[in-house]
């Protein structure tokens, strides 16, 4: 199967998610991002603005900025240069960028501490399935240090293999509604959200 045939396959999947199965996962996920992450609470956390059926980091993210987090969320410059990420906080200035993404408006460059980010799909490796732009690679090559990560997808995208190439970086941590998985010598170890917590503190 070619990655053009899994992303197909991975997007119409997830599109038949119901609401109410979306939602309740989403739940499970920001409460195993919660308990597990607490050092999220002390840094400058990037996430993103969902669309098409992903986890909506939204309400975590304004729920870390009660907790002492600074925001961030990503612009896109050019299809072939990293992402930005600039400072977003509840009542920002918006503007929807090329692709109709919301972002903040004329909000500064921020260094991020670590990264919320969208999985079509993901492996047995840690590796992420995106959409094929190579954003979120280049990008992660750019920054230095490079900042944690955490890929987060519903349970049923996870697939044997999506196929990674020399260029595609496998995250640090992987979050779904069911467990929080560790990379660990190329494979993906599964934590408690308490186990996940002493680990990162």
């Amino acid at each position: 199967m070619s990655k053009k045939q899994l992303r197909q396959d991975l997007r119409q999947l997830r599109g038949q998610i119901t609401s109410a199965q979306r939602l309740r996962w989403s739940n499970a996920i920001s409460h195993n991002l919660k308990q597990g992450f607490p050092e999220l609470q002390n840094c400058c956390v990037g996430g993103y603005w969902p669309h098409a059926g992903e986890y909506d980091p939204l309400p975590l993210m304004q729920w870390l900025s009660t907790h002492g987090a600074t925001l961030a969320l990503p612009k896109v410059l050019t299809s072939s240069e990293p992402l930005e990420f600039v400072a977003w906080w509840l009542g920002a200035p918006m503007r929807n960028d090329a692709y109709g993404i919301p972002v903040p408006d004329k909000s500064p460059i921020v260094a991020v501490d670590a990264v919320l980010i969208p999985m079509l799909g993901f492996d047995a490796g840690g590796f992420r399935l995106g959409y094929g732009s190579g954003y979120f690679d280049r990008t992660l090559v750019s920054l230095t240090p490079r900042p944690l990560t955490i890929g987060i997808a519903f349970e049923v995208l996870r697939v044997p293999t999506v196929f990674p190439q020399s260029h595609d970086i496998a995250m640090d941590y992987i979050v779904t509604e069911q467990a929080i998985f560790y990379r660990q010598q190329g494979k993906l170890v599964t934590l408690s959200p308490e186990e996940c917590a002493n680990m990162t503190r």
